[in-house]
């Protein structure tokens, strides 16, 4: 049976809304067949994502979080994967990091200790949100833009899709919702972070590889 390790800090804006807009994907694991371990809040750190390796070895794993080049962090901003410590936790796993930055070193890194692939953000992954609705995030409908393509792309994975198949579904979501912006009188910074989030989505290691 394939096991999901999702992490979800929920100390700030950022993570509150990475952590409520990833709920249905835990569903959708479920629904599926999938055993899902949710490092929720205070549990999104290092020692529980070691252990939980360590017990089960989860198949898949998605971080929700800060990030850098070489760092995904939990809560409180505290690292959990940090290249040239112990990257070596992801031997065996497809992974995928909505944290900034960390598809650019660690992402690599990752590979080359032995991760199946690995599929984040080699900048910055930037979102807007409606700040009246920051208690209320899945009523965000500018948010929805942001986030709906990372939700597809984890559950099209789930539902049996490669890395590959889930890469090209996402990014078709995010042009078409980039060619409906521009045809109408969006704000076009909507535009521009889309673009720049589809630009910055990348994937290491093999991108035929399912779940």
């Amino acid at each position: 049976m394939s096991i999901f390790l999702i992490t979800r800090p929920e100390h700030d804006d950022t993570t509150h809304y990475l952590s409520s807009w990833c709920k249905e994907t835990i569903e959708t694991a479920q629904e599926r067949g999938i055993k899902v371990i949710d490092l929720n809040r205070e549990r999104a750190n290092k020692s529980e994502v070691e252990s939980v390796i360590s017990k089960v070895s989860p198949n898949f794993i998605v971080f929700n979080g800060h990030g850098s080049n070489n760092t995904v962090t939990g809560h409180n901003n505290k690292p959990i994967i940090t290249a040239g410590e112990n990257e070596e936790l992801l031997k065996s796993k497809t992974v995928y990091a909505i944290s900034c930055k960390s598809a650019k070193i660690l992402g690599p890194k990752s590979i080359e200790a032995g991760a199946i692939s690995y599929t984040g953000y080699d900048d910055d992954f930037i979102f807007l949100y409606e700040p009246e609705k920051i208690s209320r995030p899945l009523q965000d409908e500018t948010a929805k833009l942001f986030f709906e393509p990372s939700k597809l792309f984890i559950t099209s994975l789930i539902k049996g899709s490669s890395v590959f198949e889930s890469r090209k579904k996402t990014e078709s979501l995010i042009r078409s919702t980039i060619i409906k912006m521009l045809g109408s009188n969006s704000d076009a910074n909507i535009v521009k972070f889309l673009w720049w989030d589809l630009k910055h989505f990348v994937s290491h290691g093999d991108l035929e590889a399912t779940i």
